[in-house]
Parts: structure tokens; sequence; C-alpha cells
């Protein structure tokens, strides 16, 4: 008597054969944080207290229409939309840290890439964005206010 082994459907193997590399990708850090490191990350409660200790600049880089359901006060707002055109408006002075933020931290961490490859090395992002400060509860205003 032969016994065969059970077959794994045509549909479960394609998935493992897709899913596994990228498995191996996201597990390396191939995928991690838009090609950000783990160190380029600043927490948000430590993110929250250098700005309001003012010994950080936070920058929003959410577009107009994100900063209009709330800001924390006191951040600068700077579209990633018109980062190019007013990138001058980060300060250059590595004496000064500046911390981007976004809604999660996906465009501040890509931001975070770019403004590197253009000498920026005191810049860092916000883990965590402006939604979870908002999930946390702690306070935004109305931008400009």
């Amino acid at each position: 008597m032969t016994v065969s082994k059970p077959r794994t459907p045509l549909r479960t193997r394609l998935l493992l054969l897709l899913a596994l590399p990228l498995m191996a990708g996201v597990l390396a850090g191939v995928f991690s944080d838009a090609g950000a490191q783990a160190s380029d990350a600043v927490p948000l409660q430590t993110a929250r207290e250098a700005h309001e200790a003012g010994t950080a600049l936070l920058i929003d880089i959410r577009e107009p229409d994100e900063h209009a359901r709330g800001v924390a006060a006191g951040a600068k707002l700077l579209p990633m939309s018109q980062l190019r055109q007013r990138v001058s408006e980060i300060p250059a002075d590595p004496a000064r840290p500046v911390l981007l933020i976004c809604n999660t931290q996906n465009r501040s961490s890509a931001t975070l890439k770019a403004l590197r490859q253009h000498g920026y090395g005191h810049v860092r992002y916000v883990h965590g964005g402006m939604a979870e400060w908002v999930r946390r509860g702690w306070p935004v205003v109305s931008p400009g206010g």
C-alpha cells in the first residue's frame, strides 16, 4: 500500500511563494520606516517633553487639511508638499534638534531620509505621530492658535 502526501492547494503555494520573501524582508528591516534607522525615531513622550521644554523644534509636516483637525501648540507647520520650496525654514544648526511629526510616522520617516541626504543630520522623526498624540488625549490647538 502506498501512502500519498496531501497536496497543498495551488493558491496556498502561490501565497507562500509571495509572502515568504516579503516576510524575510520585514524581518531583516528592509521595509521599516522608509529606510530610516531605529535610532532616528524619537518616542512620542520624549518628543512632547523636548518640544514643550523648548529643547527641540517640532515640525508638523502634515498637509493643511490635516492641520485643520488640530496641531501641537507651538509646532512649526511645514506641509510635506511645500518642503522643497521651504526647506530653508528648517534650522541648519546641528545644536538645534529638529523633530518631524506627521500623522503616523510614515511621511516623517521618509522626509527624514531625504533631509539626511542634504546634510540635516540633527533631524529625527516622532514615532507614533499625531494620530497617537490625539489617541492619548494630549492637547491640540487650531493652526495659528
